[in-house]
């Protein structure tokens, strides 16, 4: 994210917050800003190496309560399926859609189709399951790491090509 359309977005949540009687702290503030500055999903201790750059005295915890904090206030999201975190596309707006999140890279992708996700839920009720939480992710491969796959793949059979032609 781009320095002017960050700060706009740490505002907004610093003002969401307020809005619901809550603050955003110096600590939720950079934690929240690192995952922005990410731009994809983000470990936690990920997180904690990169506060103790700017915090050598971080410690897990304080990293931690922050997610926690974010997570609460519907800031963020938990990927289950790699244990990290990014920041919702919606900021203050969650409608806690699909996730679709890249195995290779960790982009993440919010589908916003109320009317799939609720034919979903009502398929996985149906089958006599509830789902755990509000999150539902889907493990893909996003558009960059297949084309970095593909032409890996065109690289290894052109060197393999090379090789059998001597």
């Amino acid at each position: 994210m781009h320095g002017d359309s960050q700060e706009a977005a740490l505002t907004l949540a610093e003002e969401y917050c307020r809005e619901r009687g809550e603050k955003l702290t110096p600590i939720r503030r950079k934690v929240l800003e690192l995952l922005l500055n990410s731009g994809r999903a983000t470990k936690a201790y990920s997180l904690l190496d990169e506060m103790r750059q700017i915090h050598p005295g971080s410690a897990p915890p304080t990293v931690y309560r922050a997610l926690d904090f974010l997570l609460s206030a519907g800031l963020v999201h938990r990927i289950e399926s790699i244990n990290a975190f990014t920041v919702c596309h919606d900021l203050t707006q969650c409608q806690h859609g699909i996730l679709v999140v890249c195995q290779q890279c960790g982009t993440v992708t919010e589908l916003h189709q109320p009317k799939l996700r609720q034919a979903l839920v009502a398929q996985i009720e149906d089958a006599g399951y509830r789902l755990a939480s509000d999150e539902i992710e889907l493990k893909g491969l996003c558009a960059a790491c297949q084309a970095a796959e593909a032409a890996a793949t065109a690289a290894a059979g052109s060197a393999a090509s090379v090789a059998a032609a001597r």
